[in-house]
């Protein structure tokens, strides 16, 4: 993992590439190629699973998502054994939720959308400028990957 010598505004990488139409995870993970060093067609493969909460099961937001995964490629922890590694990193997730939290109200993408017209199923919606227009999306992975830039700059 580098540090983030060339300071590259993620926040904003991240909401174009969502304009661009990846997903909420997609959108923060590939944000982030400069840090975790997987390329971005890996990247997003890794956080296709979690957009629209999961597969649009409206679950936890995607934007939370990918920036876990940010997190946890940058500073998670890889040996089963280590106790106090896991700890750590499990309180570093879950004061990542605490911010998201503040700042956005919720984790959950469903109540994240609470208000915003979302057509029923678990098809994809087409990606209109009215799709974009009405959904708080990119904020919120602007707001996930601005966090995740924190984070990183007080552990890195």
């Amino acid at each position: 993992m580098e540090k983030n010598k060339k300071n590259i505004d993620h926040a904003e990488k991240a909401r174009q590439l969502f304009f661009e139409g990846y997903n909420c995870a997609q959108a923060v993970v590939c944000a982030f190629t400069d840090i975790t060093g997987i390329d971005m067609e890996t990247s997003a493969r890794l956080a296709s699973s979690f957009g629209g909460g999961m597969g649009r099961m409206r679950e936890v937001c995607g934007s939370v998502s990918g920036a876990l995964m940010v997190l946890g490629i940058a500073l998670g922890y890889s040996d089963p054994k280590d106790p106090e590694a896991k700890k750590s990193h499990y309180h570093l997730v879950q004061d990542f939720a605490a911010r998201f939290k503040e700042k956005n109200g919720s984790i959950v993408c469903r109540e994240l959308l609470t208000g915003v017209e979302v057509s029923p199923g678990l098809e994809p919606e087409e990606r209109t400028a009215e799709y974009y227009k009405k959904r708080p999306c990119p904020d919120l992975i602007a707001d996930a990957a601005g966090i995740v830039d924190e984070m990183l700059a007080d552990h890195l």
